[in-house]
Order: C-alpha cells, then sequence, then structure tokens
C-alpha cells in the first residue's frame, strides 16, 4: 500500500519549482532501493532521480555530487542532505530549467526524505512508496545480507562516469535485473571508503565541547553555568543556562542568536537532526 506525503507540511516552493512532481522511494540502507529505483521510475513515470546527493537520468549524472565521493561519514551524510549551499543550488537550477517533470526522491527513512525535499524547496511527494512494496522479504534480506559482507553499494550511475564522482572501489556493473545475463547500463556496483551501515556514535563530551565552541565568539555569553545534551530519537535537544553580556543588543536578541549558532553548527558538524535548543538566560551583566 502507497503512502501520501505528510499531510500539513510547510513547504514553501518557488513558483518554478511547483510543476516538478515528487515521487519518494523510502527503505533502510542496504535493503536494494538503488537497485530497483528503476523500476519505480518506470512505474511513475519519472525523468530524475535524486539518491545520495546526485541527481541522475539514465545512468548519467545531470547534477549534484555523490555522498559517496566523500571521504568521512559526517561529510556525506551532509552531502546526501544538501547542506552544502552549491550543491543545492546546481540541483535546484537544473531542475528548474527542466521543469515541468518527474522527480523520484530516494532516502533511507521519512525523515531524510522530507529535509532532502525541504532544502531543495521541492514540493512534497505525491507518493512514498517503502522498499517493501516492490521488494519481497527474502529480497531485502539477501540484500541487507550482501551489504553487511561485502559493504558493496549499487549507484545509479554508468561505469563510464563513476570514476570522477566516487572516492572508493568500482567492483562491478550490475547484472540487469529481469535479464539474466545482461549487464545494466544504468547501475554500477561500488565500495566506498569507509561503511555507510550501522551507527555513528559521538561522545557527548565531544558535543558540549562543540557548544562551548560555538557560543564564544562575539563575548556574549559571561558564564555557562548549566549544561545538557538530551538523545531524542536520531536527533538531540540542548538546554543551555547562561550568563549573559548584552552590550548594545538585548536579552533576547543574543538568546536567538546563541539559539541558532547552535542550531546551525550542531547540525553541520554533526550530521545529526538537531530538535530542541533550549536557552534560558540566568542573569544578564551590563
Amino acid at each position: 500500500m502507497e503512502r501520501t506525503g505528510k499531510a500539513g507540511a510547510k513547504n514553501k516552493e518557488p513558483a518554478s519549482l511547483s510543476k516538478v512532481g515528487v515521487v519518494a522511494f523510502v527503505g533502510a540502507a542496504g535493503t536494494g532501493k538503488s537497485q530497483r529505483a528503476s523500476q519505480v521510475a518506470r512505474q511513475y513515470g519519472i525523468d530524475f532521480v535524486i539518491d545520495d546527493g546526485l541527481l541522475v537520468s539514465k545512468g548519467r549524472i545531470m547534477a549534484g555530487k555523490s555522498a559517496k565521493s566523500e571521504k568521512n561519514l559526517v561529510r556525506a551524510i551532509r552531502r546526501a542532505l544538501f547542506e552544502e549551499p552549491r550543491h543545492q543550488q546546481e540541483v535546484v537550477n537544473f531542475l528548474v530549467a527542466h521543469a515541468p517533470c518527474r522527480v523520484l526522491v530516494i532516502a533511507t527513512s521519512d525523515s531524510m526524505m522530507g529535509k532532502i525535499v525541504e532544502r531543495l524547496g521541492l514540493p512534497q511527494p505525491e507518493k512514498v512508496v517503502d522498499i517493501a512494496e516492490v521488494a519481497s522479504r527474502e529480497d531485502i534480506s539477501n540484500a541487507l545480507k550482501e551489504r553487511r559482507e561485502k559493504k558493496q553499494h549499487v549507484v545509479p550511475v554508468s561505469r563510464t562516469q563513476i570514476q570522477r564522482n566516487f572516492a572508493g572501489k568500482l567492483v562491478d556493473q550490475l547484472k540487469d535485473l529481469f535479464k539474466k545475463d545482461r549487464l545494466d547500463e544504468t547501475r554500477t556496483v561500488v565500495k566506498p571508503p569507509f561503511s555507510f551501515d550501522g551507527h555513528v556514535t559521538i561522545d557527548p563530551e565531544a558535543i558540549r565541547d562543540m557548544i562551548r565552541r560555538l557560543i564564544a565568539p562575539g563575548g556574549y555569553v559571561q558564564q555557562a553555568r548549566e549544561l545538557t545534551v538530551v538523545p531524542d530519537g536520531d536527533g538531540l535537544n540542548v538546554n543551555l543556562v547562561v550568563d549573559i553580556r548584552v552590550g548594545d543588543s538585548n536579552a533576547l536578541y543574543v538568546a536567538r542568536l546563541l539559539q541558532r549558532r547552535l542550531y546551525m553548527g550542531l547540525s553541520f558538524f554533526t550530521g545529526m537532526e538537531v530538535k530542541k535548543v533550549n536557552i534560558t538566560i540566568n542573569e544578564v551583566v551590563l
């Protein structure tokens, strides 16, 4: 059964992107999404596929940069989520120039899909297709086993284009799913320089050190009295109690500035979702 996009989500897309139809394809890492993306694309009349930071069409890179071209996991996450402004704008400009069109957004979760859609200014997906709708339990189990054992990934790009857009080992061309001995020219098997699977653990003290550095510029913070970092699902909440100096500013301005710095800085440096940043002002030093 297909899921519709999140109802009531706020996303003011530019008028030039309002003619871009969006379908999302969601499934956990290693379940075989990239391998079956062409099947879903044909079913929904898709023109372009967004996968791991790339915008591709029929095995050709049209815009963007692959997350698998990055050499560490945090940078790869940021690349896949289009957090780098020039990367983001390159893909947006291409879609604006080619609208009306239809785009398939491949993501590991609804949360990731929502972030990609929001950052690119795309309309909310008209359909959200789960990997379980197009692959059997056995297929998914085999794909996960293959990922764990071989650490290989399928990239929806032809072999001729992969070398200049990928940091790692090119393994093989993928066999066509529907024609047993035929090579698929639009998908390539690669082995990244690091694993995209499992969990990344960041020591809470490292996050607290980041927070102390992020609030230091400007001299607004006289003293940080309490600092707690609370895990919240796949994200985190930050609670900070401070004494501040206001100078020519006011306390509300300083609090909002600190809140914005922490939200943007922690999101960028950790690759995690920062859900709440609570700033409590204990004392104002004039």
